[in-house]
């Protein structure tokens, strides 16, 4: 019998106050009992429009059927059929403009929690023995693709192509796998156990992952192929650190996010002690910076939006988090310089917003994106670039100027969202098989 109770099933948590004092996850996950109940809120439409939103065409009201049947398994494999890192995707894919933003309940209420149960599937299955399901992968074909890049990107492009056969090697610069899920998302809102996991099981199916290697710096594109691998895809993703080009952003006490969130579990718990720290930037990255600072022992931290609160791009569950945990969010204000004390440490950031002309700091965080990392256009001949330095790639096929070379994610755009780029590295993937085949 349908449920028909117009908001979700609440997402339980860890008391805020609590959670500032470690790194372990915020969200503590459906059970069983509140799963089925939230998936019998599904309407199983006709039509429906939350597939649509889905850019993986992830089979929502198929798995969600199963999911109000109890077949929790039966509900994994419908979800792995699609997408290669699900228990990711669940955590934080941003629903609430996607599929959950086209979901029919949402128009008079609240919409099905699609992440949720997507997030408890996935850890359901974790938590069973986390074996790969029968998803049919084709006998090995004798063909070989390099994957660059062991982000979303290219895991999912690399996971699709040994579904089809393929010897798949995946080459990352850093000593563990996973990219951006491992070294760019706090462990507080996406456990390091779960990308983890993820990755164990795409190495069962046979990708083969080898980290502390850059391509660029150690082999070049043109020497993957002259060892044998017929196509390349780059998923390198955003490296390149943006900046805020205003006065003072150099002195003692300014950090980069990415730095910050990449170092944040190894800092002393009062790093940060006593600190008032200001965050510059509007999106998930900003938010994770502040909420990470808190972790770290800061007294105050406040968010430099530069636009109106309901206008952000960061998740609006992570915003309620945020503020929750006492993060301080200042719409509609941008930094214009940060001046120093008289040690020549940061102590002022001087802003243009409607209630104020200054903030007092010791910290600032700068958290306004990256840009990809110019290394493979340095290194590899006749690949084009974007006039904002990105690899230029057909944003459907994920071809580039050079044959045989493919593209996707961040590497191409920029800093975006996870499901952006595992869909990229999903269109990928069909597109070298095509290339392949043809050949």
């Amino acid at each position: 019998m349908a449920n028909m109770r117009m908001d979700k099933i609440p997402m339980p948590e860890q008391d805020p106050k609590a959670r500032i004092g470690n790194f372990d996850e915020a969200a503590l996950g459906y059970t069983a009992e509140a799963a089925v109940d939230e998936a019998k809120r599904c309407l199983n439409c006709r039509e429906p429009r939350c597939v649509e939103g889905c850019p993986m065409s992830v089979p929502i009201p198929a798995f969600i059927e199963k999911v109000a049947e109890g077949d929790f398994k039966a509900a994994y494999e419908k979800l792995f059929a699609v997408s290669n890192l699900p228990a990711v995707c669940g955590r934080v894919c941003p629903q609430e403009a996607l599929c959950e933003g086209r979901c029919i309940r949402g128009i008079k209420g609240e919409p099905v929690a699609i992440g949720r149960l997507e997030r408890f599937t996935a850890d359901w299955h974790i938590q069973n023995g986390g074996a790969s399901p029968d998803d049919g992968c084709a006998e090995p074909n004798g063909h070989r693709v390099a994957v660059i890049g062991s982000g979303p990107a290219g895991l999912t492009c690399a996971g699709e192509l040994v579904r089809l056969g393929y010897e798949v090697t995946v080459y990352e610069t850093m000593d563990r796998a996973g990219g951006l899920m491992m070294f760019g998302i706090p462990a507080f809102r996406l456990p390091r156990s779960v990308v983890e996991m993820e990755i164990v099981r795409l190495e069962s199916l046979g990708v083969e992952i080898i980290t502390e290697s850059t391509v660029g710096k150690m082999d070049s594109v043109d020497e993957l192929f002259e060892q044998g691998f017929e196509a390349v895809f780059i998923g390198s993703g955003a490296g390149k650190e943006q900046k805020l080009d205003i006065p003072g952003e150099d002195l003692p006490g300014v950090l980069s996010a990415r730095n910050l969130l990449m170092r944040a579990e190894e800092l002393e718990r009062d790093a940060l002690g006593g600190k008032r720290v200001v965050v510059a930037g509007a999106g998930d990255m900003a938010v994770d910076a502040a909420r990470t600072a808190l972790r770290l022992g800061a007294a105050e931290v406040s968010v430099l939006c530069g636009v109106p609160v309901n206008e952000l791009p960061a998740r609006r569950e992570e915003i309620r988090r945020a503020r929750a945990e006492g993060v301080r969010f200042l719409p509609e204000t941008a930094p214009k310089e940060i001046l120093a004390g008289a040690n020549g440490h940061v102590a002022t950031v001087l802003v243009s917003g409607p209630d104020r002309d200054s903030l007092a700091a010791d910290t600032v965080v700068v958290a306004v994106g990256a840009g990809p990392d110019p290394l493979l256009l340095r290194t590899t001949p006749g690949l084009d670039s974007t006039a904002s330095g990105g690899i230029a790639a057909d944003p459907v096929t994920g071809a580039t100027s050079r044959v045989g070379v493919f593209a996707g994610g961040d590497a191409v755009t920029g800093a975006a969202t996870v499901i952006a780029a595992m869909t990229a590295g999903k269109n990928a993937a069909a597109s070298i098989h095509k290339y392949i085949q043809g050949k």
